[in-house]
């Protein structure tokens, strides 16, 4: 085991000001934070560890690959621990500007984007604005600009225990009996999951294609109320004008009920939050509280440009792919789907068999996948 450092950073730079959505702080100043676990052992290679909303700081993976000689940035967006105005396109610029931060400033010529989780999505987006620069507005046609950002480009990229995007997995959570947005009391109890009037595990082919188009009809609902209500606060209120809301029943995936869907090694009745039928209305829910700006950047089916399968194609650096196979949160179509989509790379995938989302209580599982990330980092060259 290697002893490693861990070293606080703080990043700050400025941004026009606009729609404020953080609390808090100087307007006009973005200021970031991280955590270097830097290893007592040189290397020119650092691998960024990133999610749009999560602080990584203490999650297993980190530290066991700081443990084994990896130098590691656990980086924090501007939006900690907290999604509820999140936009996608603004997370990138953070990203950005901790690749640019790793170059000019902590010295590694080589960077790899760790995307664990939420962070793999975002590794892909990242990497195809910064390699193929595309989008010049959000989904709400906002700034940032991310031709005009210039994004430097990682080296390489890891997917990790990773799902296809904030919008697909949100989408695959959705409770579709819900059918008034304003009264969630209101719901059709043979398309509610913990309704007994609904059909019960194992689910038929024609049940999971009705309920799956139904979620994603109520995802297109929301993103038209959206639309059209940004739409009409900006006509009275002017361009920053905006609206918080709460979005009921977002866990309700029959994934968590039948193991037989998407199947694989998890735990049915449980999902990563604990018991799904608890969550799905409960404040820690996914998508719980949001923005019309914030749902159209990074929920919306329609709208999010932080889909990791359509920007997969466009990135061209080494990939590496791992799936736990008893992961409740990122199932196995996601990893297959993350895998095909990154078509024009050197790209490998590895399953740790037994493996939980966050390898909590499993040092066995942990110590796999940590020579998987390492023994792949050295066979492409960024060991050094």
């Amino acid at each position: 085991m290697t002893l490693y450092a861990r070293i606080p950073l703080l990043l700050g730079f400025r941004e026009s000001v606009g729609l404020r959505d953080t609390y808090g702080g100087i307007d006009g100043v973005v200021a970031l934070q991280a955590q270097h676990l830097k290893p007592d052992t040189p290397s020119d290679t650092l691998v960024i560890f990133m999610h749009p909303m999560g602080i990584m700081h203490y999650l297993p993976l980190p530290g066991a690959l700081a443990a084994a000689g990896v130098h590691v940035l656990s980086a924090v967006s501007r939006y900690p621990n907290n999604d509820s105005a999140l936009i996608m396109e603004k997370v990138a610029v953070d990203l950005g500007k901790w690749v640019d931060h790793a170059r000019t400033k902590l010295g590694y010529a080589r960077v790899v984007l760790g995307g664990w989780s939420g962070g793999g999505s975002l590794a892909l987006f990242y990497q195809a604005e910064a390699e193929d620069p595309r989008l010049t507005v959000t989904p709400a046609g906002d700034p940032p600009d991310l031709v005009a950002a210039r994004l430097p480009a990682a080296d390489g990229v890891m997917l990790l225990a990773a799902h296809c995007s904030r919008a697909t997995t949100l989408t695959e959570w959705l409770d579709p009996s819900v059918i008034d947005e304003d009264d969630p009391t209101r719901r059709e109890p043979q398309w509610n999951l913990y309704d007994p009037a609904c059909a019960q595990p194992p689910y038929s082919d024609a049940f999971l294609g009705e309920y799956r188009a139904r979620q994603i009809a109520r995802n297109h609902r929301i993103t038209r109320w959206a639309q059209d209500t940004l739409a009409a606060l900006k006509s009275r209120q002017g361009e920053h004008a905006e609206r918080a809301f709460v979005v009921h029943g977002t866990m309700a995936d029959p994934r968590w009920l039948d193991p037989a869907v998407d199947p694989n090694d998890r735990i049915p009745g449980r999902c990563y939050l604990g018991d799904p039928r608890l969550i799905n209305d409960s404040p820690g829910g996914l998508g719980r509280f949001t923005t019309l700006r914030s749902w159209l950047s990074q929920w919306s089916y329609d709208l999010s440009n932080a889909d990791g399968v359509k920007c997969g194609p466009r990135i061209s650096v080494p990939t590496l792919v791992i799936g736990n196979s008893a992961d409740d949160a990122c199932t196995p179509s996601h990893t297959r789907a993350l895998y095909a989509a990154v078509s024009r790379t050197d790209r490998e995938i590895h399953t740790v068999a037994g493996a939980t989302h966050y390898y909590a209580y499993q040092p066995d599982k942990l110590a796999e996948a940590t020579a998987l990330v390492t023994g792949w980092l050295r066979r492409m060259g960024f060991a050094g």
